[in-house]
């Protein structure tokens, strides 16, 4: 294993897209992460166009930064969710960001199509408040306590 790897720091705030089109979906994911041990700022987004565009200019800017990581709606208005992925996946610069799919199918042709567009993982939606709060908390211990990466992202 290289020593490029990194281990993000509880104290650090970690930046989140999420990109969702359903307002009652976005506000259980901001109490969610406000529950969990890391301070985070959750970027939400409601249409796939304008999640692209938010990750190009994120890239463009002096500090070229892009969040640690996206959370992935599949029913989106203009882009859907895949064709996100596809144009994250098809940019250099925006290639290397950590993508989980969180959506409410289960059939298995969107799995397929978003595995091979190289989405990083892909997870069904909770039903309510507490099962949304502990998928936040497992997403927090797995992203920033357990994944290694090739380099830093910012």
């Amino acid at each position: 294993m290289s020593d490029h790897h990194f281990k993000r720091v509880a104290e650090e705030t970690a930046e989140i897209l999420l990109v969702e089109d359903n307002p009652g979906d976005i506000r259980l994911a901001e109490e969610a992460f406000k529950a969990t041990d890391t301070e985070t700022t959750l970027h939400s987004i409601t249409t796939g166009d304008r999640a692209v565009d938010f990750l190009t200019k994120q890239v463009a800017t002096e500090s070229a930064s892009l969040p640690d990581f996206a959370l992935l709606d599949l029913n989106l208005p203009g882009k859907n969710g895949c064709e996100v992925l596809e144009a994250i996946r098809s940019d250099p610069q925006l290639k290397p960001l950590p993508v989980i799919v969180l959506t409410s199918s289960e059939a298995a042709e969107d799995i397929e199509r978003c595995y091979d567009a190289h989405a990083n993982a892909y997870l069904t939606k909770p039903k309510g408040p507490d099962e949304f709060e502990a998928l936040a908390k497992a997403v927090e211990k797995f992203w920033f306590e357990q994944a290694r990466f090739p380099s830093p992202l910012r």
